[in-house]
């Protein structure tokens, strides 16, 4: 891997590009054995849940309030992809 101290200018800027052009990884599910559905593809773990929390999670009343709490806390949370 070259050093990022000893790349010219152009260098850095076509790195840059080739890493906002990266897709997003897919997002992937499948039940667990025991029972929870397991969503990959958000991090470097999967997220896993039985039906009735994934059921709570994503009513509409409680997709609506973590959305506002996001809108709210966008300047204290942390962006990652």
């Amino acid at each position: 891997m070259t050093d990022l101290n000893t790349m010219t200018k152009e260098q850095l800027i076509a790195m840059l590009q080739a890493a906002q052009a990266a897709p997003a990884r897919k997002i992937s599910m499948k039940v667990s054995e025991k029972g929870a559905l397991s969503l990959y593809g958000l991090g470097r773990f999967p997220v896993t849940l039985y039906r009735t929390q994934w059921e709570r999670l994503l009513a509409p009343d409680q997709v609506a309030a973590i959305l506002a709490f996001i809108t709210a806390n966008t300047a204290l949370l942390t962006v990652k992809d």
